[in-house]
């Protein structure tokens, strides 16, 4: 069977999954789990992939809700990603119900390349994306070492094969001062939230002196109970992001001045703790370029390389840099809808959300075909990877 016949197949094992796979991303969605909590996304995908022929290996990397689904022996191995957790609060409103269900309705539809060409297709669970960097921690485990090509799809506003992501780290801060009343003896105290708010100001006239495309944003977790006691533990939370990944090492030790020079000037005491880093997104080109080919069969205006000059953060850049990888964009909402919010958790279970998410599941299956048919391929794609390192 050629390719084009076997892509045609494909589409159409997509559509006639499509009841099912609607109702898999609407149950996601209506059910939404914070990141390492995602059990009952975890169970609907793997028992949606177990009834389809895949043999499951549950809680690897020994995180309790990541996965392993497996169809075909041998290699080439492509692993299609998967992501379920969401946010606090707004749910799914970056919409990663669709992001599992195109990989889950992508794995089933190419074992029909598997079968036709041999080779062997991994769904693979991915959890806590959003806030913990699960596949941080899977990369460093060798979760992807004997894998040859990973793809995954996020919904947008943008059809594109590639993004630019920034390099970002977590930053946890604590100040402790000692507590004293306010108003009666306030010279004995010493200011776990002034040194916070030092901090902030602090951060605010560094980013004047810091490149345009790097980022620092933060919250308060913890600032005192009354306001008649001089608050004696301060906590914050903060991300550092930049463009460049050695830059990222650089505007690290420049925040972390601000937060010492406050300290130095409340006489708080400082502990920071740095949390999993995001690397940047090794686009593989070739891959873009064959995902670009079967999104266009597919009547979409899709381009390699988005509008936007950079976007977020994502754990696949971690991924990117041990295999050939892409993280592609489906749109699913007009440019004026903004990630991360209510109005983008709702496209996510629009009809428009429905149509994003199966067109992504279809080009991933046929991406596959390209990457297990053509041996030939698959060496163009190793070629680049090795010369991007």
């Amino acid at each position: 069977m050629d390719t084009s016949r076997l892509k045609s197949l494909i589409v159409d094992e997509v559509e006639a999954a499509r009841k099912s796979l609607s109702q898999l991303s609407s149950e996601t969605h209506s059910d939404p789990e914070l990141g390492f909590q995602e059990v009952r996304a975890a169970h609907r995908l793997t028992l949606y992939l177990r009834e389809n022929g895949f043999s499951v290996e549950p809680g690897v990397c020994q995180l309790p809700t990541a996965f392993k689904a497996s169809y075909g022996t041998g290699r080439p191995i492509i692993a299609i990603l998967a992501e379920y957790d969401a946010l606090p609060e707004i749910g799914h409103g970056c919409g990663h119900n669709i992001i599992s269900t195109s990989a889950v309705g992508a794995g089933v539809a190419a074992k029909l390349a598997i079968d036709q060409f041999g080779g062997s297709i991994i769904v693979m669970g991915t959890p806590a994306e959003e806030m913990y960097g699960g596949k941080v921690v899977m990369t460093a485990r060798g979760a992807f070492n004997d894998i040859d090509a990973a793809m995954m799809v996020h919904p947008g506003v943008d059809d594109t094969a590639t993004t630019q992501a920034l390099a970002c780290q977590t930053l946890n801060i604590e100040f402790f001062g000692k507590s004293v009343h306010a108003a009666a003896r306030p010279e004995e105290g010493i200011n776990a939230l002034e040194a916070m708010l030092l901090s902030f100001s602090a951060i605010n006239s560094l980013r004047q002196h810091i490149r345009s495309t790097a980022r620092v944003h933060g919250i308060i977790t913890a600032g005192g109970e009354v306001a008649n006691v001089v608050p004696a533990y301060s906590a914050g939370n903060f991300i550092v992001r930049a463009l460049e990944d050695d830059y990222l090492d650089e505007l690290k030790e420049r925040i972390l001045n601000c937060f010492e020079g406050a300290a130095a000037a409340s006489g708080a005491r400082l502990e920071y703790r740095w949390g999993e880093r995001y690397a940047t997104m090794c686009n593989n080109l070739t891959m873009a370029g064959l995902f670009v080919g079967n999104m266009k069969t597919l009547g979409r205006d899709i381009s390699v390389i988005g509008s936007d000059t950079f976007s977020g953060s994502t754990d696949m850049g971690n991924v990117s840099h041990v295999v050939p990888g892409i993280h592609a964009f489906v749109a699913i909402a007009g440019k004026e809808i903004l990630l991360h919010s209510g109005e983008f958790a709702a496209a996510a279970v629009s009809d428009r959300g429905v149509e994003g998410m199966l067109d992504a599941a279809k080009a991933l299956a046929m991406t596959v075909v390209d990457l297990v048919a053509d041996p030939d391929m698959l060496a163009s794609v190793r070629e680049e990877f090795e010369q991007s390192k």
